[in-house]
């Protein structure tokens, strides 16, 4: 081999063996991506939420996240689909169901957020045992909200639903042992009938928009396999639901120190839905 070969290969060895080094000594030096995110307006709360997400997407992750919000629910999964958002974070499983079915879609959950409990309300009773024969329940007249409600007539014990976890309306009542009045209304005008039904099953953002607390409630939705439905979620495109970048945003947000901020800024209001078992 001549001495030119010899320097050659030496050279090549030298830089094989430096990019080596630096791969070795600093494994998570990786170039930097930009992550959009679709969310509906904000409110104080939710900022300091997404502060923390955003903060330990770039740190961890080297994920930037850039948010893209939204005033109308029917905008964000458009905008998923329509590649103007990476990813979003506003709408629950019967909400997403409901869109891919009417849409021909195939939006797909990757991950869970929080759950917001729904609760009964009433100013005539303390316990639900207490309903008598006749009474009137109101309930949002939407189908994710109605079938919602139903189901968290049925876990108070008031009603019986044919058998499936999927939506529900008062056609799939198959037993009311005391002859309770549904009576359906637009979900937003539900809490204003507490003073003249006997009950009301109100969603939790009216009910605070009604200065509704669960500690007004007669009854709290239960977290078990019926609320599945009404977890909320990430959701991205069905091709990019493995991605680095998009499983990092999910990682970012399910973390202790979310899960604290979400306990400081909504008791008991919002709970954290990633580590519970819905069964």
């Amino acid at each position: 081999m001549s001495n030119k070969s010899k320097i050659i290969n030496s050279i090549i060895l030298l830089v094989i063996l430096i990019l080596g080094y630096f791969s070795f000594v600093f494994p998570n030096q990786k170039t930097n991506q930009t992550v959009t995110v679709g969310l509906m307006s904000a409110n104080k709360e939710d900022d300091a939420i997404w502060q923390e997400v955003a903060k330990t997407a770039k740190e961890k992750y080297h994920v930037t996240l850039t948010f893209k919000r939204f005033t109308d629910y029917s905008q964000p999964n458009k905008a998923l689909e329509n590649g103007d958002v990476d990813i979003n974070s506003f709408q629950h499983n019967a909400f997403l169901d409901a869109y891919n079915d009417k849409n021909k879609s195939d939006l797909k959950a990757v991950g869970d957020t929080y759950i917001a409990p729904i609760h009964i309300y009433s100013k005539t009773y303390k316990n639900v045992s207490e309903y008598q024969n006749g009474d009137t329940i109101v309930v949002p007249n939407d189908a994710s909200n109605e079938s919602r409600a139903l189901f968290v007539l049925k876990n108070a014990g008031l009603i019986e639903l044919s058998a499936g976890s999927g939506l529900k309306t008062t056609k799939d009542i198959t037993s009311n042992p005391k002859n309770l009045k549904i009576k359906e209304i637009a979900a937003d005008q539900t809490a204003r009938t507490l003073g003249d039904a006997k009950g009301v099953v109100v969603n939790g953002n009216f009910a605070t928009a009604a200065s509704l607390s669960d500690k007004d409630a007669i009854y709290t939705e239960p977290l078990n396999k019926d609320a599945k439905l009404w977890v909320n979620i990430f959701a991205a495109r069905a091709k990019d639901q493995h991605k680095k970048e998009i499983q990092a945003v999910v990682k970012s947000y399910q973390t202790d120190a979310v899960k604290k901020i979400i306990e400081k800024q909504y008791g008991n209001a919002e709970e954290p839905a990633w580590d519970k078992n819905f069964n």
